[in-house]
């Protein structure tokens, strides 16, 4: 599991059967300390219910894939999770 921040929306002006009502959200991904690493991505949110601001887990590759029904749509991330609370400990 990879953990990210929605940031944004994004509206599909084509939509690829199987994909119908699945929301496409900007992810910013973190570290595990929560702190931003590398470039927002494109995720289908599976729980279809992540908004903006919220702390999520996503997965790629196949596992993203298979996240959604039907499975294997043609998606690289699909968000899999809302994250509750994050807590780190420095050591």
């Amino acid at each position: 599991m990879l953990l990210g921040r929605v940031t944004g929306t994004v509206v599909a002006t084509i939509v690829y059967e199987g994909m119908s009502g699945v929301p496409l959200l900007l992810v910013q991904p973190l570290d595990k300390t929560g702190q931003p690493k590398g470039k927002v991505l494109v995720a289908a949110d599976a729980t279809r219910m992540a908004g903006v601001g919220e702390l999520i887990y996503y997965e790629g590759g196949r596992e993203a894939a298979m996240a959604l029904d039907p499975w294997f749509v043609p998606v690289d991330h699909a968000i899999i999770g809302i994250v509750d609370n994050l807590n780190t400990q420095e050591s």
